[in-house]
């Protein structure tokens, strides 16, 4: 059966971000996930987990300056140190909030960038936190994102993902399959699911859903999600489906599509 986890970036907004937690709790979700915790010390998110019984199901390590339009510096030639350190801060505050998954965001390419030597640094630096975090029993996962959303960002598609995975052959290194960036860079869900779920040195790690196009719930838009998660559930998956849209109004309001998974959870 389905696990949800509501991404309290995007989610429950109409509150301060430390009360989120309590709001989700409230609507009968067990798990979150958000982008960035670093605006907050660990032990205070800590605290409120623990205080609604939530469990922390993922978060994105450092990802450069975000509010200067960088996306993540994983795959950055140059930036090589910068990244390490960013890593070492995300597997601090994993240690503390309990979460078992890390998304390490790519970044960014221009056209007049080399993409072999994009690669490169990628694998290098995926390497680095694979083996980093493998003694803390740690999964990181990396995402593909459609460039209408992000212009520009190096990873776009499933099968280029799971490449690089299997290249590297960590077996925590595995691929966040998000419904909605999938969707539309690519389409033909279902099938990606099969290839995909439980592929050796790679597969999914870490599943995210929004509605398509408008990224709203996931009951509107061209995206049949009950007959996803009914796969989902059919191929194995057993972590949480990160509930990664932007509500059309309130939050909660919004919710009617979540409530007979709660109700047989």
């Amino acid at each position: 059966m389905p696990r949800f986890a509501a991404n309290l970036t995007m989610m429950y907004t109409e509150h301060a971000f430390l009360d989120r937690f309590a709001a989700a709790a409230k609507d009968g979700f067990k798990a979150v996930e958000f982008l960035f915790p670093y605006d907050f010390a660990a032990a205070e998110i800590k605290a409120r987990l623990d205080e609604h019984g939530l469990t922390q199901a993922l978060f994105n390590a450092p990802p450069g300056d975000w509010a200067a339009g960088e996306r993540g510096t994983a795959s950055l030639p140059g930036r090589e140190e910068e990244f390490a350190r960013a890593l070492d801060k995300a597997l601090e505050y994993t240690a503390v909030l309990g979460n078992k998954t890390l998304h390490v965001m790519a970044g960014l390419i221009t056209p007049e960038q080399s993409r072999e030597r994009h690669r490169a640094v990628y694998v290098k630096n995926l390497e680095l936190a694979a083996n980093a975090a493998h003694t803390l029993d740690i999964t990181v996962v990396i995402e593909p994102i459609n460039t209408r959303d992000i212009p520009g960002f190096f990873l776009n598609r499933q099968d280029d993902a799971q490449a690089i995975c299997e290249e590297i052959g960590a077996p925590n290194l595995k691929v966040q399959f998000d419904c909605y960036h999938c969707q539309i860079v690519e389409g033909d869900l279902s099938v990606k699911l099969r290839r995909d779920m439980k592929r050796p040195h790679a597969g999914i790690g870490h599943i995210q859903i929004a509605g398509v196009p408008q990224r709203h719930e996931p009951d509107m838009g061209e995206l049949n999600y009950p007959y996803l998660f009914d796969l989902i559930d059919s191929l194995g998956y057993d972590g949480w489906i990160g509930c990664e849209y932007r509500p059309k109004a309130a939050t909660s309001d919004g919710l009617g599509w979540i409530k007979p998974y709660l109700q047989r959870a």
